[in-house]
């Protein structure tokens, strides 16, 4: 007797994270880019749990291909075909980003012409839905071609998405926002190795939580993932982290908007630090968190036992005035420098953001300000951004309600373009003084003082120069900022945004040759003028006793007198002290 087998269907999905465009209109990608995308990693996590849990059925198999732009270029005829061939299936394109609209609906419209069905979710889509009484043009183009839009957060949701995509009936529209997850005991999330791999070091990144308390203007995270915490617990991070373990990855990034603020914050710490002490594991954490965490009992020691070797803090200004208007009250000047040498204490590099184009700002004051921080501020890495107002943010709200110019072109919106107008300075004056920002920061005299302070903290002088040149370079050599870094630019002529022409190739090659030989020859060059002072301040048996404005212990008595030209400077306008 014959038992009859019945053929399994197949349901085939592509799940993107997109890159975005260059000025010259070519995609940003790179043979290594710098951080794994978490959004990507919890869909894949949650599409892993949905195929075990056979959420389509027993009879129905279903293959999932994860791919992130920024370091593997998306092979659009194969996924075309993947999904033609299974009979069923979706493009899913998560995490996008205002910037990364542009090149998300270029591909979308291929995908929409081969009769693929799409579905977008991500911070552009949520942001707008979020904080504008009507959809702006790009994604009421998308909804025109049957593009499914997805706003808000996806634990619990896919499986009507998947269920709809299975049957051909894809919502226009999948809108959760206000209606948050809780997310302590979901699928955690997870990347294979070989992903990993085309990421610099090997990292990966996970949210311990999501939303934060405060109100800054300029932020989108509020206005969608909320102002509750949201948190996973110690049990989850700790799976995340054997999971990872089990494929030889022990480094990651800690995506939440402000770690400190995650009310399980020490329970990780803790947990982390068993791991580590008992188990003998390697952990090594990137956070980001505010300019107040040290006030915060035991956040500082515990973060630096539990692994944490950078820290990104949102420094934004040193202008009191500039940072009230931009809804940053929880800044305070007078607490910077103690917060740095609090992490150089425990043996953590601290990177800090720093806004430039607050209503307050002029060239004199930006350079002036530089110098100030260069001085006094501990403060290793130093990035810098345009104020943005980017769609899902306050200040976008006010200036659409306002009928105030924004520029057009979402491409833009990554926070080093000038996208809208300043109160005193042209938008000539705004670049330029954001170029000689970061000139004026990482000159070759600053980046060997804080060489020399890194040795002085005991903290690798290896790693400082390498990441204070990585900053800089890219900068100054690629025309992008160090978020969008990378290990060797790759550059495809065909994958071009759409209307721009694609180049003659004997134009275009000879170009490419001569820009990658170029930009090998700067890199290696700075390289080499860094080697000799790195091995110099390794080889000084002094270099422990170095000491300098921003090195000295700050004292009782400090933000009550101008010893300090930071302080004498905005003491006024801060009212410190009253």
């Amino acid at each position: 007797m014959q038992t009859e087998h019945r053929q399994k269907k197949s349901f085939h999905v592509a799940l993107i994270k997109p890159s975005h465009y260059d000025d010259d209109g070519y995609v940003i990608q790179w043979h290594r880019s710098a951080v794994p995308s978490n959004t990507l990693a919890v869909m894949y996590g949650l599409t892993q749990d949905i195929i075990a849990r056979q959420v389509l059925g027993q009879d129905v198999d279903i293959r999932v291909d994860s791919y992130d732009e920024t370091n593997t270029r998306i092979p659009m005829d194969k996924i075309i075909r993947n999904i033609h061939r299974a009979g069923a299936g979706f493009v899913g394109f998560a995490g996008v980003q205002s910037n990364q609209f542009p090149r998300t609906m270029d591909m979308a419209r291929e995908f929409r012409k081969a009769g693929i069905q799409v579905c977008i979710g991500g911070f552009h889509i949520s942001g707008c839905l979020s904080m504008l009484p009507e959809l702006p043009a790009d994604i009421k183009e998308a909804q025109a071609l049957g593009i499914s839009l997805f706003a808000g957060e996806a634990e619990g949701r896919l499986d009507e998405v998947f269920a709809d995509a299975y049957a051909g009936t894809m919502k226009p529209l999948y809108n959760y926002l206000g209606k948050l997850p809780d997310v302590e005991g979901t699928v955690t999330p997870f990347l294979p190795a070989d992903m990993l791999t085309r990421s610099m070091g090997t990292l990966t990144s996970f949210d311990a939580g999501r939303g934060c308390p405060f109100v800054c203007s300029f932020c989108t995270i509020i206005n969608v993932q909320g102002r509750k915490s949201r948190r996973r617990s110690a049990d989850d991070i700790e799976k995340i982290v054997r999971q990872n373990a089990e494929q030889g990855v022990s480094r990651f990034f800690i995506t939440d908007d402000n770690f400190a603020r995650n009310r399980n914050w020490e329970d990780i710490f803790d947990r982390l630090i068993m791991l580590q002490e008992k188990e003998g594991m390697t952990i090594r954490l990137t956070i980001q968190v505010d300019t107040m965490c040290h006030k915060i009992a035991g956040f500082i020691e515990k973060a630096g036992k539990a692994g944490v070797r950078r820290a990104f803090i949102g420094l934004e200004n040193i202008n009191p005035d500039n940072l009230k208007a931009a809804g940053k009250k929880q800044n305070k000047i007078t607490e910077y420098r103690q917060l740095m040498q609090a992490w150089r204490n425990v043996g953590v590099m601290t990177c800090a953001g720093y806004i430039l184009g607050f209503p307050g700002d002029t060239p004199e004051k930006i350079i002036n300000d530089i110098e100030i921080i260069k001085r006094e501020l501990p403060v290793d890495l130093l990035e810098f951004f345009f104020l943005t107002p980017l769609p899902g943010s306050a200040d976008h709200k006010a200036l659409d309600a306002n009928g105030t110019w924004m520029d057009p072109d979402m491409n833009k919106y990554d926070l080093n373009h000038v996208t809208t107008a300043h109160s005193t300075m042209s938008r000539e004056e705004w670049e330029q003084v954001y170029d000689l920002a970061w000139h004026t920061y990482y000159t070759p005299e600053h980046i060997e003082t804080v060489l020399k302070r890194a040795r002085a903290s005991h903290m690798s002088v290896g790693k400082m120069m390498f990441l204070m040149l990585w900053f800089y370079g890219c900068h100054k050599y690629e025309g992008l900022h160090p978020l969008e870094g990378g290990y060797f630019r790759h550059k495809y002529r065909r994958d071009r945004r759409l209307g721009m022409a694609i180049e003659n190739p004997l134009l275009f090659y000879p170009r490419r040759l001569w820009e990658v030989l170029r930009g090998q020859a700067s890199i290696v060059g700075l390289l080499l003028k860094f080697t000799g002072v790195y091995r110099r301040i390794k080889g000084d048996p002094k270099a422990f006793e170095y000491t300098d404005t921003a090195l000295t212990p700050v004292s009782d008595t400090e933000n009550n007198d101008d010893s300090l030209e930071m302080l004498a400077e905005y003491q006024p306008a801060s009212n410190i002290g009253k």
